[in-house]
Order: C-alpha cells, then sequence, then structure tokens
C-alpha cells in the first residue's frame, strides 16, 4: 500500500487564500475604477497585480512581498492553476459567442480587413523581432522563434474588448460594428492557430521537420474537432438539456471545455486552441441556449478572469522601463503595433470596397489588443520565448491600444452615415 500524499501545508494554505483574497479585492476595485474612468476593465486588473507585484511592492515594502509571494514554484503554481482555469474558460466562452455565420455573411470586406489586419502586423512583427536588442530575449531562446511570436504578438486583435467598446459606444448593431467584430473574429481564429504552431516550435526548435509536424498536428486537430468533435458535443448537450436545472447544462460545457483544452495540449499545441474549437463548436450546436449559461459567464468574468489578469500583472516589472533600451524598445513595438494594425485593416477595407473612413474605423477598432494579447504574452513568458522585460512592453501595449480604440472609432464612426437599415436594426434590437 502507498503512503497517501501529504496535503497542502496550513501555512501555504494561509498563502493561498490571502493571495487569492488580495488580488481578487484588488482587482475588483481598480477594475470598476477604470470602468469610472471610461477604461477596460482589464487595465485595473492588470494594475492590481502591478501594484503588490516586483513594480511596486517589492521596492516599497520587500520584507512583506518575500513573505506574501515567496520564490517558491509549487506555491506560486497554486495561484497559476487558478488563472489557467480562468483563462481556458474566459477563452471558451469567447468561442461559444464567435458569430460565423456573420463572418460569411459579410463575405469580402470582412475577408480583405481581416487579411490585411493580420499579415501587416505579423509581418512588421517578425522584422521587429529580428531588430529588437538581445538583451530582450531570454538566454538559450531561439532568435527565429522569438520573431515569429513577436509577429503573433503584434498581429491578434482583442473581441472581448472591441464587442464591449462596440455596445458601450452602440455601434453592435451598425454595419461598421458587425465588419469590425467579423475581421476580428477572423483575426482571432487564425491567431490561436498561429500562437499553437510557435509554441510547439518554442518547445521542440524551428527546425524544418518540426515545423511541418506542428502544421500537421494542427490540421489534425481541426479535422478532429469537425469529424469527432461536433457530434460530441452535440450529443453531450442533447442529453444535458433535458433537464429543466441549467447545472447539468453547465458542468456539461465546463467538462467539454476542459477535455477539449486537455486533448490539443497533449498534441503539443496550447490548450486556449482547444477551448475556443470546443466553444465554438458549443456556441453553433443549437442544442444548449446560452442563456442557461449565464451563471458560469457570471463567475469566469467576475472572479476567475479577474485573478488571471491580476496574476499577469504580478509579472510586470515596470521599473525595467528605467532602462533606456528597454524604454526604447517599448516606443518601437508600440509604434509598430499600432501602424501596423491600422495600416494592415485600412489597406484591407478599401481593397474591399469600403471607403476611407470606414477604413479607419475599422483600422481603429482592430488596433485594441486587450485580453488576447495578455494571454499570449503570458504563454511566451511561460514557455521562456519572453523575458521580463519584453514581457511588461507587451502586456503594456495591449492596455495602450486598449485605450486608444474608442476615442479614434469614435471620431471615425462621426463621419460614416447612418443607413435606414441600421436605424431599423437599431429598433430592433432596442438601443435607444
Amino acid at each position: 500500500m502507498t503512503d497517501p500524499v501529504a496535503p497542502i501545508s496550513a501555512h501555504s494554505m494561509l498563502l493561498f487564500l490571502l493571495q487569492l483574497g488580495l488580488l481578487l479585492g484588488l482587482a475588483l476595485v481598480l477594475g470598476r475604477l477604470a470602468l469610472r474612468l471610461k477604461m477596460p476593465a482589464v487595465v485595473g486588473e492588470l494594475t492590481a497585480g502591478a501594484l503588490i507585484g516586483p513594480s511596486v511592492l517589492t521596492h516599497l515594502a520587500p520584507g512583506v512581498s518575500a513573505w506574501l509571494l515567496p520564490h517558491n514554484a509549487p506555491q506560486l503554481n497554486l495561484l497559476d492553476a487558478v488563472g489557467q482555469l480562468g483563462v481556458l474558460l474566459l477563452v471558451g466562452i469567447t468561442g461559444m459567442h464567435m458569430d460565423l455565420k456573420l463572418v460569411r455573411r459579410k463575405g469580402k470586406p470582412a475577408a480583405w480587413t481581416s487579411a490585411g489586419g493580420l499579415l501587416v502586423p505579423l509581418v512588421l512583427g517578425v522584422g521587429l523581432g529580428f531588430a529588437l536588442p538581445a538583451s530582450l530575449i531570454p538566454a538559450g531562446a531561439d532568435r527565429a522563434v522569438f520573431a515569429l511570436f513577436m509577429g503573433v504578438a503584434m498581429g491578434v486583435s482583442a473581441i472581448p474588448v472591441i464587442a464591449k467598446t462596440l455596445l458601450e459606444m452602440r455601434l453592435l448593431h451598425r454595419d461598421i460594428g458587425q465588419l469590425i467584430v467579423s475581421a476580428a473574429a477572423v483575426d482571432d481564429i487564425i491567431g490561436w492557430l498561429l500562437l499553437s504552431v510557435v509554441s510547439a516550435l518554442a518547445v521542440t526548435g524551428l527546425l524544418a521537420g518540426q515545423v511541418a509536424l506542428s502544421i500537421g498536428g494542427l490540421l489534425v486537430v481541426l479535422v478532429l474537432t469537425s469529424v469527432v468533435g461536433r457530434p460530441l458535443v452535440n450529443t453531450a448537450l442533447r442529453l444535458a438539456g433535458r433537464s429543466a436545472d441549467p447545472g447539468p447544462g453547465i458542468a456539461t460545457a465546463v467538462v467539454l471545455l476542459l477535455l477539449a483544452a486537455a486533448g490539443t495540449h497533449a498534441l503539443g499545441m496550447e490548450p486556449v486552441l482547444g477551448t475556443l474549437l470546443c466553444g465554438i463548436l458549443i456556441g453553433s450546436s443549437g442544442h444548449l441556449d446560452l442563456a442557461r449559461l449565464a451563471p458560469l459567464r457570471t463567475i469566469v468574468l467576475s472572479v476567475l478572469t479577474p485573478i488571471y489578469f491580476a496574476t499577469a500583472g504580478l509579472r510586470m516589472d515596470l521599473t525595467a522601463l528605467r532602462e533606456p533600451a528597454v524604454l526604447g524598445s517599448a516606443v518601437l513595438v508600440l509604434l509598430v503595433a499600432v501602424v501596423g494594425k491600422f495600416t494592415g485593416a485600412y489597406l484591407g477595407a478599401r481593397a474591399g470596397k469600403l471607403s476611407h473612413w470606414e477604413g479607419l474605423a475599422l483600422g481603429s477598432g482592430l488596433n485594441a489588443r486587450g485580453v488576447i494579447q495578455v494571454i499570449v504574452a503570458i504563454v511566451g513568458l511561460r514557455l521562456g520565448v519572453l523575458n521580463t522585460a519584453t514581457y511588461t512592453i507587451i502586456v503594456l501595449v495591449a492596455i495602450v491600444t486598449s485605450l486608444m480604440a474608442p476615442p479614434t472609432l469614435r471620431h471615425a464612426v462621426r463621419r460614416i452615415a447612418v443607413t435606414e437599415e441600421e436605424r431599423l436594426r437599431e429598433k430592433r434590437f432596442h438601443v435607444q
């Protein structure tokens, strides 16, 4: 008979509960403050972690910081596990609300815009990765993999931030709002696929055979999702939907998301890819009313996600910006991110026969990186592709671009005439 595994120690449990309570409490307060200041809540949530991380508390009260956040892998892994659960469910919920029918309906303009909005910053980001100083690359990391990772980080958009911004500005049901969401959905799906490939290369190395293997693994995942995943998801949700209680449906959705994450992770892909694809299957299945998942969405967005972004803030070290090389690199990365996304989306929109102001509006909306870029940055840090300084730079880009989106979008949309069809649509959706 084997001896039972010892339970978590009393001290470790105390630290874990204090860390969770403090991070969530600060994230809640600062997130609400950010909303009052017309900023995305994620800005406040990241700031919560920065306050008790190496950016502030470590310098103001090093003793308190060392006791509360000891450099102890098993202790910090407890906090990471909660955050990982939060981000997996967040990406799954995002997938559930991706309207692929809308993407197909918008057709050519959305395709051109998403292509330009992804490819131009992706190419510029790869070039940037080769140009940044060696001090921003972790020891032992491959420069080419780092460059590919920077390209993916520059190319992504953030559907949660974009959708919330459009909703608050009452633009979600206008044609331009629908185009922005459609292009962002395509960008995000392709971005997750690229992230999985680059992440696999970070682990295995940038060799021709490994590149082919990673791409082959991705194709296998996509085929399995369609051939095996869809009927399994439909069957599970149909059985769960027989109950009048929403509990079985919520539990079934979570089980499916976590198993999908485990599946892609086992194949060498990122776990979030599995939850994204599974979320899309759940959202398009028709066997479960997404309104019944409202309690899950509330817990994920109000509790687990703020903890995740607060722990992301813990890894930021804003004092690194005191170094001229890091500060100069931060300005360069921000410039490339903004110019690349604006230029790419604008050129794509014009190629899709949209007007000048529609192109600027699409560039403004897609420029918000927010949640998705923070997730990409954490993946890079975890895989050893980014160091603390580079991670801090990418998270700052996510924050700044999310703050830039509303005013620039508002300026461009004022020049776009409202059609009669849009007015009728607004009435239908009770937009006052």
